[in-house]
């Protein structure tokens, strides 16, 4: 049987490999790809291209990947001096991401995804996280991984998913604010909001933290099996 593809938005940053040096280049961590393999999925980066979301008709998930900060003109904000936005990736995915909800196609965000989810269902975000809570445990230093309780709220996605999970990595400078139309159903012990749902549709999830880091990536093992089993509700063609 085919795996079910889960296509995985991409960056667009500039690289350095064998002789090129800061080249653009459309890229993603590593560690996505592994943990969808090792899920039972078949990854495909999709690189930023709000021209159509037609690639959804031969997916069966989308992962919306972690990354640089959502443009604030997307929820009437102007831009902090921390925030780093990248416009032409919010359009990128928001078109895949309106695509994915019309065809109720599973989807996970992944930190900045998550984010994206919530922008995208009328929400806001703060902007610099430390400016909320008055520490840095949620980004301690540039690419160094923090770490925090959570709780889930019972009966939830998340705390089916994460069953037995009260511990998860953190790499973020910015949260969510007001969750629009998702609920949330995850916080960290300073209260910062870790997860969102909507329980309205079959798999609709958002994480604050990095799965695909832990040793145990269960969101990303949820949305393949979810991916798996639209798969074969569709049935053939």
């Amino acid at each position: 049987m085919t795996r079910p593809l889960i296509g995985v938005t991409g960056y667009v940053e500039p690289a350095s490999w064998a002789t090129w040096r800061d080249v653009p280049a459309v890229l993603v961590p590593e560690a996505y790809v592994a943990a969808v393999t090792a899920a039972g999925g078949r990854a495909v980066v999709l690189p930023p291209d709000d021209l159509d979301a037609g690639v959804l008709r031969v997916l069966d998930g989308l992962l919306l990947a972690g990354g640089p900060d959502v443009d604030p003109a997307r929820y009437g904000q102007v831009p902090a001096p921390r925030t780093d936005p990248r416009p032409a990736r919010d359009a990128g995915e928001l078109t895949l991401l309106t695509g994915a909800l019309a065809a109720d196609l599973p989807v996970l965000g992944v930190c900045r995804g998550m984010q994206l989810l919530v922008v995208a269902a009328g929400g806001t975000l703060h902007q610099h996280l430390p400016d909320v809570v008055g520490h840095d445990r949620h980004r301690p230093a540039p690419g160094v991984y923090g770490a925090h309780p959570v709780r889930f709220a019972p009966g939830s996605l998340a705390a089916t998913v994460m069953a037995g999970i009260d511990r998860v990595n953190s790499y973020h400078h910015q949260a969510v604010a007001d969750p629009g139309g998702l609920t949330v159903t995850g916080w960290s012990d300073d209260g910062v909001v870790e997860a969102v749902e909507d329980r309205h549709r079959p798999f609709l999830l958002g994480v604050q933290w990095h799965p695909e880091e832990e040793p145990d990536p269960r969101p990303i093992s949820a949305l393949v099996r979810a991916a798996a089993r639209s798969r074969v509700e569709a049935g053939p063609g």
